[in-house]
């Protein structure tokens, strides 16, 4: 896979190869990261038993559009709604509708925020009511296995580094790291190259260069990692029917190591939020 400087393409284009943005790169990336972590910001005071998902992305539309920006999922691919949101044993890509929230049930929002041509993409888990011990400690143990490999990104290390540190933490605690899906490159373009694994071999992969931008998204079963696809074409769920959690930032390379473009501005980083 070669990388080539941002500029050199259409921004907005997918190519196949690895794109190096400059600081006005960073700049949109900051500024689209911060609507999006603001509207995870206020979802917060949203989640709670008998509220529905789909009252829940109305919000979200309205936040967005509020801050004079476009939900990215909103007609991408067929897909009619504002933000993805997956319940218990969801993997990623819940659409929202009439499900109630339950008391006790543990729930990915996943929202991307396109402002001014770039995409801020980021997702959190959340809390309805007082859920079990066992899914708590699904939730914390994947929050911190994100920052892990999201700590292991510098100029020369590599995706195999930031694999590695994720699912070694994941499995230390018996859990395991989906396969099915990944992180991804982001910018102008909603996924783009390169394709960031959460699981893999210290030293190997593709280098991090100074100018990268991309997601990095873990999602962790409580049990074995092999998911199914639902027949709506979306929805992806464990196949053991056990809870998965997942948290979301895209991040970008410096010359010293990352930005979190997407970290929350009020420190609402993990449940449960004040």
């Amino acid at each position: 896979m070669t990388y080539i400087p941002a500029n050199t393409v259409q921004d907005n284009r997918a190519t196949g190869s690895i794109k190096l943005y400059g600081p006005e790169a960073f700049a949109g990336m900051r500024k689209a990261g911060r609507v999006a972590a603001e509207c995870l910001d206020m979802v917060a005071g949203l989640v709670k038993p008998g509220v529905t998902t789909g009252e829940i992305d109305d919000k979200i539309y309205e936040f967005v559009a509020a801050a004079g920006a476009v939900p990215a999922t909103m007609y991408y691919r067929g897909y009619r709604h504002s933000s993805c949101i997956s319940i218990n044993e969801v993997v990623c890509h819940g659409i929202p509708g009439d499900r109630e929230l339950k008391d006790g049930d543990i729930l990915n929002i996943d929202v991307t925020a396109f402002v001014d041509g770039w995409h801020g993409d980021t997702s959190r888990m959340y809390i309805a009511g007082d859920a079990p011990l066992k899914a708590r400690r699904l939730v914390d143990v994947t929050y911190e296995a994100m920052m892990m490999g999201i700590a292991a990104i510098k100029p020369g290390a590599t995706t195999g580094d930031l694999g590695h540190a994720i699912q070694a933490f994941a499995e230390g605690h018996s859990y395991s790291i989906v396969r099915d899906f990944c992180g991804h490159g982001v910018g102008k373009v909603f996924h783009d190259a390169p394709n960031i694994l959460h699981y893999g071999r210290a030293g190997t992969g593709l280098a991090f260069k100074e100018g990268m931008i991309f997601t990095v998204e873990p999602m962790i079963n409580a049990g074995k990692f092999a998911v199914k696809l639902k027949s709506d074409g979306w929805t992806a769920v464990t196949k053991d029917r056990s809870l998965s959690a997942q948290f979301e930032h895209s991040v970008g390379v410096t010359a010293t190591g990352v930005e979190i473009f997407t970290t929350s501005p009020t420190g609402r980083h993990k449940p449960p939020y004040a």
